[in-house]
């Protein structure tokens, strides 16, 4: 297929096919996503067309059955909607969520010490050079953040 007819194709039944793969995928990403396989598979076929109508039926085909693949997959199956995810982490122990709480209610400059120390294993050094601060600074900040979870955890601190 030449360039000039494709993009003739692309513009008028750039919708149909989008149409038609939301109300197969119902999720625009998707059906976008979609819209681009099916135009590509379009740009490389081979074959040519009987009319404006054999290509309309070829493009809603494609479009069906490509869609139908993707609601097959696995990878779909296994996959969760960011609306479906709890916004805060599930803890297995009320006390790590209390930690969590607390150190997200720190400042950043904190939180992002204590991730990169704690969670990341980076020591003080490599902290320093990815946060382009002093050795001592990022000391600090741990010592800083370390004290006001302390005092806001109480009983429950446990530095470890």
């Amino acid at each position: 297929m030449d360039k000039v007819c494709f993009t003739a194709a692309v513009e008028r039944y750039q919708n149909t096919v989008y149409r038609t793969a939301f109300h197969v995928l119902g999720s625009p990403q998707d059906a976008d996503d979609a819209v681009q396989e099916v135009f590509l598979r379009l740009f490389r076929h081979k074959g040519s067309f009987d009319g404006e109508d054999h290509l309309r039926r070829w493009l809603l085909r494609v479009t069906v059955n490509y869609c139908r693949d993707i609601l097959r997959s696995s990878w779909r199956k296994r996959r969760v909607s960011m609306e479906e995810l709890p916004e805060t982490p599930v803890f297995d122990k009320q006390s790590q969520a209390a930690l969590y709480r607390e150190v997200m209610a720190l400042p950043e400059k904190y939180r992002i010490v204590l991730d990169l120390f704690y969670y990341e294993e980076f020591s003080v050094q490599e902290i320093g050079y990815l946060l382009d601060l002093g050795t001592s600074t990022v000391t600090t900040r741990l010592s800083r953040a370390r004290q006001r979870l302390k005092e806001r955890l109480g009983e429950d601190w446990q530095d470890e």
